[in-house]
């Protein structure tokens, strides 16, 4: 069970206590964040949903914990849930961290570049309205691209059409309907320069990992093959992870997802990988793709101590874990490249 399953779960014991008179919410909540546990916290996630419930139930929040709880233990993939605190639930999913991690990464991979994306929009069908502006057009290219990602097909509007070396340079669609949007203007703060003269990725990366209010940065920087610069980590990360792969294949074994040694490094991957469905549905409400462009550098980083222990060294024979690591190392891969193709930037192969 992913985090946003497990939300799903967690949102549906909700709404069945209240169609059976056990909880009287008025209004409730359109989803529910599940977290690893914080301090004191136990299990695999753990969600506050009971203390946001009790002021609306007119319960005490352990009361909303407990009665939850009940029903969460009937639920089939949830082995323990504990109340802990002021009225936390902290589930334990079943079939042990292992079998959790090699559900998570055969997902990913079953999925492809479409791991996060959902039909939770389906049938709405959102106005997006941009300044004629080269940043405000890149960014509602990117946030229609999100919104799409999770079933909902926007409709883009802009006072004049782009200019045409921003629709062949930057890749922006003509699919723009020339007027004002209903939705609320996407109005960042304007681009300093013309973009154009660092192409369609670096241009785009500049204008999108910078929070709409926050001024871009229009430089060379943004095309520099070294660490220093974000998208070359998160493209170069994607990059080796192909390159591990067709290494793998030159020594004969394939990426099976299976067990791995839980330390920090291998944590904070697979915690990533399993958020970025939320970041996903983050991103397509806030209207905010530097959100998913910050996710995926923190993905790139968090994988790079691990790309050297991919592959066997000197007599070593491939084993599980060698087979395990190299799923896992493809499974980000894939999220990376997922990503980069909401934000409308290519992730070679090679680089």
């Amino acid at each position: 069970m992913t985090p946003v399953e497990l939300s799903r779960t967690v949102l549906h014991a909700v709404r069945r206590a209240v169609d059976e008179g056990e909880l009287a919410v008025a209004v409730l909540p359109e989803r529910v964040v599940v977290a690893p546990p914080g301090p004191g916290g136990c299990g695999d996630y753990a969600t506050n949903v009971a203390l946001q419930l009790a002021r609306p139930a007119g319960k005490p929040a352990p009361a909303v914990a407990e009665l939850l709880r009940t029903r969460l233990l009937r639920t089939d993939g949830i082995h323990d849930v504990v109340v802990t605190g002021p009225g936390f639930l902290n589930i334990s999913l079943a079939g042990g961290a292992d079998a959790r991690l090699a559900r998570l990464v055969r997902d990913i991979l079953r999925a492809g570049p479409r791991y996060g994306h959902t039909d939770d929009l389906a049938g709405q069908a959102p106005a997006l309205h941009a300044a004629p502006e080269v940043r405000a057009l890149v960014l509602m290219d990117s946030v229609a691209r999100v919104l799409r990602s999770q079933g909902a097909r926007p409709h883009m509007h802009c006072a004049r059409p782009p200019q045409d070396a921003w629709i062949r340079i930057l890749g922006l669609t003509t699919d723009i309907t020339l007027g004002p949007g209903t939705d609320t203007p996407l109005r960042p703060v304007p681009a300093p320069a013309d973009p154009t003269p660092l192409g369609r990725d670096a241009a785009r990366w500049a204008l999108l990992i910078p929070a709409p209010h926050d001024h871009p940065r229009i430089g060379d920087e943004h095309l520099a093959q070294r660490e220093s610069n974000p998208l070359f980590r998160v493209r170069y990360a994607h990059a080796r992870t192909r390159a591990l792969l067709r290494n793998a294949a030159d020594l004969g074994f394939t990426p099976e997802p299976g067990s791995l040694a839980s330390d920090g490094d291998t944590r904070a991957v697979i915690q990533l990988l399993a958020d970025h469905p939320r970041v996903l549905t983050a991103t397509a409400a806030h209207r905010a793709p530097d959100r998913l462009a910050r996710h995926l550098v923190a993905v790139a980083d968090a994988l790079a101590p691990l790309l050297p222990s991919v592959l066997p060294l000197g007599d070593e024979k491939p084993s599980a874990a060698h087979r395990a690591r190299l799923a896992l190392a493809e499974a980000a891969g894939t999220v990376l490249a997922g990503g980069l193709s909401l934000l409308g930037i290519d992730a070679p192969d090679h680089l």
